[in-house]
Parts: C-alpha cells; sequence; structure tokens
C-alpha cells in the first residue's frame, strides 16, 4: 500500500501556517530558524482527522491526528525543522514533503511515532522520524485503512513508513523501539566497515572483523 492517502474532504483544513508561530510555540533557536529560511517555503496545515471530521472515536494519545504538507525551497529537509513543528503542535503528524512543481513535482510522507509523555501528561514525546520514497506528486492514492478508532488509523499510517515488518502480535510502541535499535545497529556497522577499509595493520583487522560480524549478527536479530 502506498503511504500517499486519499484524506476526507470533511476532514480538509486548509490553513497556512506562518514559519514565526511555529518558533513561538517550540522555541525554535536560530539555527533551527535558519533552516526553516532556507528549506521550507511554506507549510499547510492540510487536514485533521478527528472525531468531529471522520468519525473515528479518539483514543489515549490520539484525540486527532494532523496532515501537514510543506513545500520545499531544496531536495531535503533536516529533521530538525520536523521536530520543530511537532514541539509546537501538540497532536500526532503526518508529514507530506514537496520538492519541485507542475509534472516533475515528488512528494515524501514522513512521520514519527508521537505520544503523550509518562512522566509529564502535558508533554508529547517522539521517535526517530520513519519515512517513505520520493514518489511523483500526481501518485495516485490509496483509500484510507478501516479502523475502529483513531489510535487504530494512526498505527496503520505509520506502519506504512516503518521499515521493518512487525513481529506476530508486536505492538506499535515495541516495533518502534526495535527499528531505532536496528537504525543505531545499522549505523554501528557502517562505521565499523569504514574503520576496516582504513586499517592497514593485520592484528587490527583481524580484532575489526570479529566486531563486524558481531554486530551484523545482532543487526540481522534485531531486524526479523
Amino acid at each position: 500500500m502506498s503511504a500517499l492517502f486519499a484524506y476526507p474532504k470533511q476532514a480538509e483544513f486548509g490553513r497556512v501556517l506562518p514559519k514565526n508561530k511555529i518558533y513561538e510555540h517550540s522555541g525554535a533557536n536560530a539555527r533551527q530558524k535558519d533552516l526553516f529560511v532556507e528549506q521550507v517555503e511554506q507549510i499547510v496545515w492540510r487536514y485533521k482527522l478527528a472525531p468531529e471530521t471522520i468519525n473515528l472515536a479518539a483514543k489515549p494519545g490520539v484525540p486527532e491526528i494532523q496532515v501537514f504538507a510543506i513545500q520545499l525551497k531544496t531536495p531535503e529537509l533536516h529533521h530538525d525543522v520536523l521536530r520543530c513543528i511537532d514541539g509546537a503542535v501538540q497532536f500526532p503528524i503526518i508529514f507530506e514533503l514537496t520538492q519541485g512543481q507542475g509534472a516533475e513535482a515528488k512528494t515524501q510522507v514522513v512521520a514519527a511515532y508521537k505520544r503523550p509523555s509518562e512522566a509529564d501528561a502535558a508533554s508529547w514525546v517522539s521517535s526517530a522520524y520513519f519515512e517513505s520514497g520520493w514518489m511523483p506528486a500526481t501518485s495516485e492514492r490509496a483509500p484510507l485503512p478501516l479502523a475502529l478508532d483513531l489510535g487504530g488509523l494512526y498505527e496503520q499510517l505509520l506502519h506504512q513508513l516503518v521499515p521493518i515488518a512487525p513481529r506476530t502480535q508486536e505492538p506499535l510502541r515495541d516495533l518502534v523501539a526495535r527499528t531505532e535499535a536496528v537504525m543505531t545497529k545499522a549505523n554501528e556497522v557502517a562505521k565499523a566497515e569504514a574503520r576496516l577499509a582504513k586499517e592497514k595493520q593485520f592484528n587490527r583487522k583481524v580484532e575489526i572483523n570479529a566486531t563486524l560480524r558481531q554486530l551484523k549478527t545482532e543487526l540481522e536479530q534485531l531486524s526479523r
């Protein structure tokens, strides 16, 4: 299934979000503001998925789901920009990033798993960001997945972005934690491979190779 969904007309919100309002609500620093200026053309709050707009009940942690469209000035968007927006809006958000115009425009869907903090219910915590590939902006959109409530809908939207398959009966929260561990371990593998490529001494090569094999075994176990 595509990560691009046809959101219901009745959920359309269509409000442009001024960047300065996001700065105010997120406490963005100078570097983050520079990223907004350099990389973001416009942010539009496209859809509000809520009990009153799509007739699905709210769930603890998922009272609503927002869909934000971001038109980019650059081919990529730094995740710190998304983290700023997530910090300013106290609801789960699905981002649709678009680069280019007209027939050349491409879209990517990005989201973090976002939930209220267990330590402070007024605060929200976010996972790493998961993303689809870039696809033509005119790609056909899939119907929204069937769900009993907003919590179930949110899980299905995120499952389209998380890069590894869930284990049998694995809750979304556990899948996200395992995926983050896979991302960390893959980074360790890449660093070990880079060290191995640079190392000249035979003894050190043997040591790094042993470490690399162990890391790859751990990565494979986490990925299954």
